[in-house]
């Protein structure tokens, strides 16, 4: 972002300033209430982090409708199962997504396509029949540029429904009682003290998550509404990271634990050829971070990376910055100031001081939620007016949290609780491993094994034999896999984590059960 420019968002050679995104978003507004869209109802988009994504979510907010974000991998019927549940009236898609999932969506559905641009296409290696907009279907932009721009007062914000994904059944939309005004000031002030996002015209966030996952959409938002200067990574990559933060003066980022790896396996010299003294706040979570690697980031960029935990149901609960992170390594912090925070064994009984158990939060200031279409499904994971999303963990004396593992990731083998978040942890650790992923399979006599999947560095040499003698010597027997299987390429998300059903799932079919 460079000084003669208003601020905008900068999305590889393109660059669209606020004042042009504001204007398209009341524009947009008043074209998708032209359709039909009010209060509560839905607006889906399918789009890759671009100025659509921005302004489809600002006119949403406009109307009171809720903007409901698809993962952009789905399959078409993943995708009309969303469309479907949320009774989306519009969906604002890619050229080269629609081909993905034009199958599956619902006729009554209004279909507005944006054109693939360049940069997401090369990051994609999408061809140049795929980019162009279907004939017959209408343009994001071309709706816009007709629409009347919307001048009814904003109703109540009800921001995003995401959709989480489980290991079982259908994705759950959060669907969230529209904020108070007291509420917006609140979370605003929440969000500069625990992502340091705030009025300030220096500050440059690079973001690099797609946002159809709660977190980037929250940090991209929250970051939109301040007007604040952007930068777009269409697709995460490391090296190309480190150029956009030298190249932009990028200040602020939400990133998660596998960037942080893939940045840390760059050679030396690659690192020390791009400036990061320009970062001020490099806020993760999402995923359990190793010790060994927040130490080596904090040593790398310095004391501006802070941490915190949550959920999509419940936002910030737990926060802590990086002197912090070196005094309880492997800490995701204490709860901040309002949310509540307790942890309980299979009855419900909050457990002892150091004790693993399982996670209910509260957050301080977001308006209460169920899911869309499953009220019983809300009612299942509360705990009084606490709820939980299958974390468990302990705290320690000084109330600092740590966290073990997902419950349903927990494998039980011979009656022993084993976490493969630990595992994952020190194996990441290990010389020639780029990746990994750990999780239970079936086992006739014991329940569950162990199995591990890595990814290693081109020419390591990994063997299993090597992978296990080296876990070995750093965990307790029980702890190591029986089995470890390699992949050149492990399946991901864009920012990087890994599907671990999709390793996982084939396993239990084999075995004749579910997962």
């Amino acid at each position: 972002m460079t000084g003669d420019k208003v601020a905008g968002v900068t999305a590889g050679e393109r660059f669209r300033g606020w004042p042009q995104i504001q204007a398209n978003a009341r524009k947009a507004a008043g074209g998708l209430a032209a359709l039909g869209v009010r209060e509560d109802d839905c607006v889906a988009l399918m789009l890759r982090n671009d100025f659509a994504t921005f302004e489809v979510n600002m006119a949403a907010s406009q109307l009171g409708a809720y903007a409901v974000p698809i993962n952009w991998h789905f399959t078409p019927e993943e995708a009309g199962y969303i469309l479907a549940d949320s009774a989306a009236k519009v969906l604002v898609v890619h050229s080269d997504l629609l081909a993905q999932i034009a199958g599956g969506v619902p006729e009554s559905v209004r279909v507005l396509v944006v054109p693939t641009p360049d940069e997401i296409a090369a990051a994609y290696s999408v061809p140049p029949e795929r980019r162009q907009v279907p004939v017959g279907l209408e343009t994001w932009d071309g709706f816009v540029a007709g629409s009347a721009p919307h001048t009814q007062p904003p109703r109540a914000l009800r921001g995003s429904m995401i959709y989480t994904s489980g290991t079982t059944g259908r994705p759950k939309g959060v669907r969230r009682r529209p904020s108070t005004p007291e509420q917006q000031v609140l979370l605003a002030a929440e969000s500069a003290k625990y992502w340091g996002l705030k009025p300030d015209p220096a500050t440059v966030v690079l973001m690099n998550g797609p946002m159809y996952h709660s977190a980037p959409a929250a940090y991209g938002m929250g970051a939109a509404r301040l007007g604040l200067g952007m930068v777009l990574q269409p697709r995460f990559e490391a090296e190309d990271m480190l150029r956009l933060i030298a190249r932009h003066r990028v200040s602020h980022m939400h990133i998660v634990p596998t960037m942080f790896v893939r940045l840390l396996r760059l050679p030396d010299v690659v690192k020390a050829r791009y400036d990061v003294s320009s970062l001020r706040w490099v806020t993760h979570g999402a995923a359990p971070c190793a010790a060994a690697v927040k130490r080596r980031m904090i040593d790398w960029w310095g004391p501006v990376i802070t941490e915190y935990y949550g959920a999509t149901e419940t936002g910030v609960v737990v926060w802590h910055d990086s002197h912090e992170a070196l005094r309880k390594p492997g800490t995701v912090g204490r709860v901040v100031e309002g949310a509540i925070l307790r942890i309980v064994d299979e009855q419900g009984r909050e457990v002892k001081q150091g004790e693993v158990g399982e996670i209910f939060l509260r957050g301080p200031h977001l308006s209460d939620f169920t899911y869309n279409n499953d009220d019983a499904k809300r009612r299942e994971v509360a705990l009084g007016d606490l709820v939980t999303v299958g974390d468990v963990g302990y705290q320690d004396a000084d109330g600092f949290v740590y966290l073990c593992d997902r419950k349903r990731d927990m494998i039980i083998s011979g009656g022993v609780n084993i976490y493969p978040a630990e595992i994952e942890s020190t194996l990441i650790q290990m010389p020639g491993v780029r990746d990994c992923a750990v999780f239970g399979i079936p086992d006739e006599e014991f329940g569950e094994q162990i199995c591990a999947y890595v990814e290693p560095q081109v020419d390591a040499g990994l063997d299993s034999a090597a992978v296990r003698a080296w876990l070995g010597e750093q965990l307790a027997r029980y702890k190591v896999p029986k089995i470890v299987e390699f992949s050149a390429a492990l399946p991901r998300e864009d920012s990087g984590k890994i599907f671990k059903r999709k390793l996982r799932a084939p396993y239990w079919e084999k075995a004749g059960r579910s997962i």
